[in-house]
């Protein structure tokens, strides 16, 4: 549509008693995340984008860049960081995560439901303290912080949802 490439967020289908039906969606603009509301009438056809998904090793980040290798090419792509967008709080480095291309360029860093990280830095847990609901704030080794229980300690590996950054369980 307009010669750039969306991303479906929603669509609603409305009928009216006199006239044609119309669908209203929400938008993504792939390439600048801008989002828009569009209607059309029903019936109206769009070309579907042909998205290929590979999965592609996370190797290094520099101040603009992530770089990524084909795992079976062994290519290595720079991927603007606003391209990988939240994944860079769950990204270590040889991680394999499946990105999305449109033609050659990047439109998506996809990661895994769950990843397992390890603890940095957490205070330690007092046998008693539930006071505050039985968690702790953890810094994990990406720099993401997340709550975690108090018997978690630093060192420890745990699983965290990549969709919510919560704790999910240890991941030993």
């Amino acid at each position: 549509m307009n010669d750039k490439l969306y991303a479906v967020l929603s669509y609603e289908h409305n009928k009216t008693a006199r006239g044609s039906a119309q669908v209203r969606m929400k938008l993504r603009d792939v390439r600048s995340g801008a989002i828009i509301e569009h209607t059309v009438q029903a019936g109206t056809r769009f070309d579907r984008a042909r998205v290929e998904r590979r999965d592609m090793q996370y190797l290094y980040a520099d101040e603009d860049f992530y770089y990524f290798m084909n795992t079976e090419t062994y290519d290595q792509i720079p991927v603007d960081i606003a391209k990988v967008g939240d994944a860079t709080k769950f990204l270590k480095e040889n991680d394999i995560c499946e990105v999305a291309l449109y033609g050659e360029e990047v439109i998506a860093v996809e990661l895994p439901g769950s990843v397992a990280l390890t603890i940095a830095a957490t205070d330690p847990g007092h046998r008693g303290d539930t006071a505050q609901g039985g968690s702790k704030p953890a810094t994990l080794e990406t720099g993401l912080v997340v709550q975690v229980p108090l018997f978690i300690s630093e060192g420890e590996v745990i699983r965290v949802n990549t969709e919510t950054g919560e704790y999910i369980e240890r991941a030993n």
